[in-house]
């Protein structure tokens, strides 16, 4: 396989290169390098610096590839309140253009990242991807968007396609020291630190968290999945149950051997109380099931930051 990663430089991105490479595939990364970094990139994989709004730049990417992993994007919900312009220009135009790229340059298919926030805050739970979809922020509302385009793109212009809704990625070089950091870094450096985590809200809403890896999987199975039962279709990829963010401090304060005292906070405006992903659409066209358990994948994070550290 020869593989484009957008976003390769990034958390996710470039734990799904080190894997390709390990496969045995030919690797390319574009990354902008905003929040990327390039020691994230592996050695014996391709950089191609530059911004995913660039046609010329992603079209000089996608050229002699056989499958783009879309994963470049603006990622937080915070900043697209604060900028939703520029959310839009990389997260809905980006997609476009590198799906208008991947036509043109005869890609067979686009694997792209999208997100649980496209659900909004669902009644059903689990979630099923047949759930009303309504987005609550201009990033949800820009990765519906990219689904969209993905689904027209298959079904128009005959680009294989699959969008992957994650729901609270893990794992190793996942960052606590970013403005709109995820919760399991910024809990694992607060305990690891003697700083008190903090708890917006009473600790009880729950999230689903799939493992760094687990996501690799579902990128890979999306990857060589049969075209007629996966094209232009969307999938939720997730861990195998949720858990609250008090048993989330738990798990953790068991792995680093400290007991967790929480500051609980007023919660945040919009915040989901609970998110569970209905899996059975993954495993039925994908092949793909999550393998690592919460307990294990906290583990493997935990020795991560211990390494980084020093």
């Amino acid at each position: 396989m020869r593989a484009l990663v957008t976003g390769g430089a990034g958390f996710i991105g470039s734990n799904l290169a080190d894997r390709l490479l390990s496969e045995g595939a030919t690797v390319r990364v574009f990354d902008n390098l905003s929040t990327g970094f390039q020691d994230n990139v592996p050695a014996d994989a391709e950089l191609f610096e530059g911004d995913i709004r660039d046609e010329a730049a992603v079209r000089a990417a996608v050229t002699g590839v056989d499958v783009v992993f879309h994963h470049a994007a603006h990622r937080a919900v915070l900043q697209s309140v604060e900028n939703p312009l520029s959310t839009d220009m990389a997260n809905t135009h980006g997609t476009l253009l590198v799906l208008k790229a991947a036509h043109d340059a005869g890609v067979r298919r686009v694997v792209a990242a999208s997100s649980s926030s496209v659900y909004g805050g669902a009644e059903q739970l689990p979630t099923p991807e047949s759930a009303p979809l309504i987005p609550r922020s201009p990033y949800a509302v820009s990765k519906l968007a990219g689904e969209h385009y993905c689904r027209v793109w298959s079904e128009l212009f005959g680009v294989e396609t699959a969008a992957l809704r994650y729901f609270n990625v893990y794992g190793p070089r996942q960052r606590p020291d970013s403005a709109y950091a995820a919760v399991i870094p910024l809990f694992t450096n607060a305990l690891r630190t003697g700083v008190r985590p903090v708890v917006h809200g009473d600790g009880l809403q729950s999230r689903s968290f799939a493992y760094v890896d687990d996501v690799v999987d579902a990128n890979l199975a999306a990857a060589e999945a049969p075209a007629g039962s996966c094209s232009g279709k969307a999938y939720n990829i997730a861990g195998s149950r949720s858990y609250t963010l008090l048993e989330l401090l738990h798990e953790l304060g068991e792995i680093l051997g400290v007991e967790p005292a929480p500051e609980h906070t007023a919660p945040r405006t919009g915040d989901v109380r609970h998110s569970s992903a209905d899996l059975s659409a993954a495993a039925r066209d994908l092949g793909w099931q999550p393998k690592v358990t919460l307990a294990e994948g906290l583990r493997r994070t935990v020795e991560w930051f211990a390494l980084r550290s020093g």
